[in-house]
């Protein structure tokens, strides 16, 4: 009997992504018929001969020749191992690329993006908000090697990111776009086509083209797909929605085989890759990615509209309540298949009365990061975006009053009970 052939990623494109999620990326085969994929946990790698560990060498380096086997022997687990190997698989799959990276975090990734592509004098043009980590990132440590950063806050207003644009363009040669959208804590949006305008315009004027990456994670792979969108480079921080229950840290960067291959060469050099057993367990969570995601959707828009109409709240920025008409919902059409589930809402009172609520709180928890089974809840501007500056925070509507919520899997009446009766403590 004929042996059955691995699925290839060609085949795997044609396939729904609540198919790909489940065993794309591992052949039972490899791994003696096991149904669900081995954890490798080793560190190094045995070659068959000296000429096989010289070979394995050339091709991780040099990349492989004709004749080569089609895919090199694997060496040292900071280099690649069969873990990291089927999760890339799998996000490139799910993500519509032709290859993706797999990191140690969200951050991680993103480091690894700024330091192969930006050099001293170089400009980024930035969405505003985006996450603390990040912010700091480019604003603080790459500023003192002489990268500039400027933003826009409208990504929706194609004057205001043309202007930000021309002053980007006048300090240097614009070398990065970084979208986050929706953005961190707010949930505010960008238009990825919008961005993809503004970057041909400044190759007309520069002489190259900006490369676009955008930070997909409050979405994900089942409800944004920024590749699709005209995005070079997609990021989702793994930690969240994809790991989906707080207990690991990973990120990845999905994009052409020309952009990941020196991400994952500086990977090996700064040494921040994916572990074997992040990976495994990451294996298992994308499994039920889709059903998490919808499930956290449909909660969300429950306690959203609960929120919006409550007479304590000042605010709720959502683009699941997007009002009929607005440039919000029309961008939804354009470049969502659902709303996601982590959102930004503002209290009436300031900190202390957002202080007030937080403590009241019994199942809620007060914690950061997102994503995951349980419904989290946290003050961004004292926490996530606590070291970016107060005006940059103002300028992107974050206040002492603003809270993000990631909301879970628990029913949605017992969430909303619980965020009533702390309203009432308020």
């Amino acid at each position: 009997m004929a042996e059955r052939a691995p699925m290839s990623g060609a085949d795997a494109r044609r396939l729904h992504p609540e198919t790909i999620t489940v065993g794309h990326g591992y052949d039972p085969a490899s791994a003696q018929g096991a149904a669900k994929p081995p954890l490798y946990l080793t560190s190094t790698f045995v070659y068959r001969s000296a000429q096989h560990a010289k070979d394995a060498h050339r091709i991780f380096f040099e990349g492989p020749s004709q004749g080569d086997e089609a895919s090199a022997a694997h060496i040292y687990a900071r280099l690649g191992h069969p873990n990291l190997d089927m999760v890339e698989r799998r996000l490139a799959a799910l993500d519509g690329a032709e290859d993706a990276a797999g990191f140690a975090s969200g951050m991680a990734a993103i480091s690894t993006i700024f330091l192969a592509h930006l050099r001293p004098g170089d400009v980024v043009l930035q969405s505003l908000p985006i996450y603390g980590g990040v912010d700091a990132l480019l604003n603080r440590v790459l500023a003192e090697f002489g990268v500039k950063a400027f933003h826009f806050a409208d990504g929706l207003d194609g004057a205001a990111i043309r202007r930000a644009a021309d002053e980007a363009a006048a300090a240097g040669p614009v070398r990065l776009i970084w979208l986050e959208t929706p953005a961190n804590p707010t949930a505010a949006v960008v238009d990825i086509g919008l961005a993809v305008e503004v970057a041909g315009e400044l190759e007309k004027r520069q002489g190259f083209r900006p490369l676009i990456g955008v930070d997909n994670t409050f979405l994900g792979p089942f409800l944004q797909s920024p590749l699709a969108l005209g995005a070079d480079l997609c990021m989702t921080s793994l930690t969240k929605y994809c790991g989906g229950h707080s207990d690991l840290l990973a990120g990845g960067v999905s994009g052409s085989a020309a952009l990941i291959g020196p991400l994952k060469t500086l990977r090996t050099w700064l040494g921040n890759p994916m572990d074997a057993h992040t990976a495994w367990l990451l294996l298992r969570s994308l499994e039920t990615l889709h059903l998490r995601t919808a499930r956290a959707c449909e909660t969300a828009l429950a306690i959203g509209r609960f929120l919006k109409a409550h007479p304590k709240v000042d605010a709720v920025t959502f683009i699941g309540l997007a009002e009929p008409g607005s440039r919000e919902l029309a961008l939804m059409g354009r470049q969502a298949r659902g709303p996601g589930s982590t959102f930004s809402f503002r209290i009436k009172g300031g900190e202390p009365a957002a202080f007030r609520l937080l403590d009241a709180l019994k199942l809620l928890r007060l914690a950061v990061s997102l994503g995951g089974s349980e419904t989290l809840i946290c003050h961004p501007a004292s926490t996530t975006h606590y070291p970016i500056a107060r005006d940059r925070l103002a300028e992107a509507g974050v206040t002492e009053s603003t809270l993000r919520l990631s909301v879970g899997l628990e029913h949605p009446n017992d969430l909303i009970a619980d965020l009533a009766q702390a309203l009432d403590a308020v």
